[in-house]
């Protein structure tokens, strides 16, 4: 066990020589998370820019249950997903239990509805500018849509970077379904769960300080795009 001024002295050592596991566990994590980012975005966009101008009966209840998804409790989801991928399970036979690809889909899982939520309130409150624009017009759902998406790209974009932020913080899911592998699964959250485990501080607040570098990152850039979106709607 080492004591606090140590493990700090240890863990900027780490950071500053950009020590190869700690880089390996970083990219694995980026890698990970980005690509679920991009399905997420996928999956969540179109269907909440579509839930934003629609209107349907039951619509509600469907928001309702959009919402409350966006609070999965993340341990549900990986045993969801292990359940799914596991050998005794539908999609056993993919073998895609273990791989940084289990881990994806539990991401994806995770971040869908929060991105599909957010952009349903975001291109909802666009469309109620635009909407007599688009019934004088008789302009389709599916023009309606891409519009609507462009012209809240830069409020769209802080949804994918809050998005990006509840990925790459995700350890219950993704140590369901990945295992915590060395060099194959391990991602920065379950490294810093297991270091701390183990009594090996130093690269557990390696990892820590980069994590919280990455949140810092994501709450700047999310604040830089809203003071953009907020002058170019003045503009």
């Amino acid at each position: 066990m080492q004591d606090l001024g140590a493990a700090f002295r240890l863990a900027l050592m780490l950071v500053i020589s950009a020590d190869r596991d700690l880089v390996e566990i970083l990219l694995l994590s980026l890698r990970v998370s980005l690509t679920a980012v991009a399905i997420g975005l996928l999956i969540g966009l179109p269907l909440g820019t579509a839930l934003g101008i629609s209107r349907f009966p039951g619509r509600g209840l469907v928001l309702v249950v959009l919402n409350g998804l966006m609070g999965l409790p993340p341990v549900v989801v990986g045993l969801f997903v292990y359940l799914l991928l596991s050998n005794a399970g539908p999609f056993g036979w993919l073998q895609l239990l273990y791989p940084p690809t289990a881990m994806i889909i539990a991401q994806t899982i995770l971040i869908a509805p929060i991105i599909a939520a957010l952009s349903r309130q975001v291109t909802e409150d666009l469309h109620t500018e635009y909407a007599e624009l688009f019934r004088s017009l008789c302009v389709p759902v599916h023009r309606a849509v891409g519009t609507l998406l462009w012209d809240a790209r830069y409020g769209l974009l802080t949804v994918a970077l809050a998005g990006f932020g509840r990925a790459v913080a995700e350890v219950g899911a993704v140590i369901i379904v990945g295992g915590n592998i060395n060099h194959l699964t391990r991602v920065m959250t379950t490294a810093v769960a297991l270091e701390t485990s183990k009594g090996e501080l130093g690269l557990a607040l390696a990892l820590g300080l980069v994590l919280m570098g990455l949140a810092l990152t994501v709450n700047a850039l999310v604040m830089g795009l809203r003071g953009t979106a907020a002058r170019l709607s003045y503009a």
